[in-house]
């Protein structure tokens, strides 16, 4: 699908991207441009993967932060700022407010990982913990605003957060000049926005596609009605992207230059950020993860040479091993089931002696007597293995057939 209008004004231009890219020189890093073989052989085209998890404080969050501080008056910055977020425009914030010499309080939920609030503080900003959802963080840090007269700092709605963050589409075009599509996760539309004027002005012929994860994808619906709306209960692993209503200043641009909006699933988002780590060797976050997911999930739809944004690559350690485990049964890497076994010694044995030749990972191993259905010499045994794909567990499945097991439930 596409959608695109025409519309005279926009309220960030190439010379504010161009300006920002100035202000940015010698603090946010070049990141790297790396290459893809397993995505370049799915889709039939080389794809490069723009890594701004390499970035300073793992995003590029810095980017709009510290052009949307530098340009404050000096009576505001002496007023300092505020700003509110669950991880990446945190860090962000503090870390430009640190830099420009600008005192900076944030808002975070009271569950925001414990390493996010860690390095928010490490970056010099008074972190206050409130809140259990991102809604009510933001009204604190408002409100907050409001009282003292500090400067609040959106983390997408505003143009000099844009033009900050469009500096990404310039330094893609410098790395791959000859790259025909670019693909970028959307969460308020501050990143996609960004580097879609700095692209269109300069390439027009490069195709935008924005990606947000199903269960929060207000995109879509506010692209059909010609406006933000917002979506209720916005859920999704990918909190870098879990936004529920657009932005007004880059849902205009979003409209304009943006060529397509795509979402994907959860299994997709866990399956990338699992592909991102082994084959690219790569820490992602979901969020930053979803240009992946969907080149995985549809990789005929794109014209190549491809480039996916992958935004940044914060993600709590608690949350990568869920995601991970996630990731591996989408994969078909996983494998779950309940066998009967006689009730004597060695049965156990014998049984694992079958799985090890078959090079089959136990994970885990229940041992059930009690249950009434069992007969009187019978035990049952559920166990999790680890297995190498689809192909493997149906070789496991296959080996322990052979040696009389069968599974029940």
């Amino acid at each position: 699908m596409s959608f695109r209008t025409t519309g005279p004004f926009h309220p960030v231009i190439l010379d504010d991207v161009r300006g920002a890219q100035k202000m940015l020189s010698g603090v946010a890093r070049l990141t790297p441009m790396e290459g893809s073989r397993h995505l370049s052989g799915l889709v039939g085209a080389p794809v490069h993967l723009k890594c701004e998890n390499l970035q300073r404080t793992g995003s590029f969050k810095l980017r709009g932060a510290y052009v949307r501080i530098s340009g404050l008056r000096p009576e505001e910055r002496a007023a300092g700022v505020v700003a509110a977020s669950a991880g990446n425009h945190a860090q962000g914030v503090a870390l430009a407010s640190s830099l420009l010499g600008v005192h900076s309080t944030v808002f975070m939920p009271k569950g925001a990982p414990l390493p996010k609030v860690a390095a928010t503080r490490d970056y010099g900003a008074d972190v206050r913990l409130h809140g259990h959802v991102v809604d009510e963080t933001l009204a604190a840090a408002q409100e907050y605003a409001h009282e003292t007269g500090a400067v609040f700092i959106h983390p997408f709605d505003h143009p000099d957060i844009i033009a900050g963050q469009g500096t990404v589409g310039l330094e893609i075009l410098e790395q791959c000049p000859e790259v025909r599509t670019i693909v970028v996760g959307v969460g308020g539309g501050g990143l996609v926005a960004g580097i879609a004027v700095a692209v269109k002005a300069l390439r027009p012929d490069v195709k935008l596609v924005g990606v947000q994860a199903e269960g929060s994808a207000a995109y879509p619906p506010s692209l059909a009605a010609g406006r933000p709306v917002s979506i209720e209960s916005p859920a999704t692993m990918a909190d870098g992207i879990k936004v529920g209503r657009p932005g007004d200043v880059p849902f205009a641009l979003v409209e304009d230059l943006v060529d397509d909006v795509r979402t994907v699933s959860e299994d997709a988002l866990s399956s990338a950020l699992l592909l991102c780590l082994e084959r690219a060797k790569l820490v992602v976050e979901p969020a930053g993860a979803s240009p992946v997911a969907a080149l995985l999930t549809d990789p005929a739809a794109y014209q190549g040479p491809v480039v996916a944004v992958l935004s940044g690559g914060n993600v709590d350690p608690l949350l990568m091993q869920r995601v991970l485990r996630h990731g591996m049964a989408a994969a078909g890497r996983y494998l779950s089931l309940r066998l009967r076994l006689p009730d004597r010694p060695g049965a156990l044995a014998t049984l694992l002696g079958v799985l090890s030749v078959a090079d089959a990972n136990v994970l885990d191993v229940g041992h059930v007597r009690t249950d009434p259905r069992l007969g009187l010499t019978e035990v049952e045994v559920e166990l999790h293995l680890e297995t190498k794909g689809p192909e493997h567990c149906a070789e496991v499945a296959e080996a322990l057939r052979e040696a009389g097991y069968h599974a029940v439930g």
